[in-house]
């Protein structure tokens, strides 16, 4: 009799995080934990086409096969990329005139 694995798949939206645990045959995929979890009729906005998947944060394709207590994660796409977002927020501290916005600064135009 083949070993059983204890699977997590999660999505997550701004509003709301769907956590769903599997039983999985040993040797089982990354797709095949997905399908048996349902997520897919669950949320059908997401498309795995176009969409990354991953298991605690790390890429990996969908015929990687998982290991006992792997969360399997669908990542959505980043509104904003990071880079700009943290510019943004160093541009705004720097008007508010705080130190730790200013001290990027050269010393001469502090």
């Amino acid at each position: 009799m083949s070993a059983m694995l204890s699977i997590e798949v999660c999505y997550a939206l701004p509003e709301a995080q769907t956590l769903i645990a599997l039983e999985l045959p040993e040797g089982a995929t990354l797709q095949q934990a997905i399908d048996a979890s349902g997520i897919l009729t669950r949320h059908p906005e997401i498309d795995l086409a176009k969409q990354k998947v991953g298991v605690f944060g790390k890429l990996k394709p969908m015929d990687t096969v998982l290991a006992q207590h792997d969360r399997v994660e669908i990542y959505r796409a980043l509104i904003v990329d990071p880079k700009a977002a943290r510019q943004r927020r160093v541009e705004k501290t720097r008007k508010e005139g705080s130190i730790e916005g200013r001290k990027w600064l050269p010393k001469d135009s502090r």
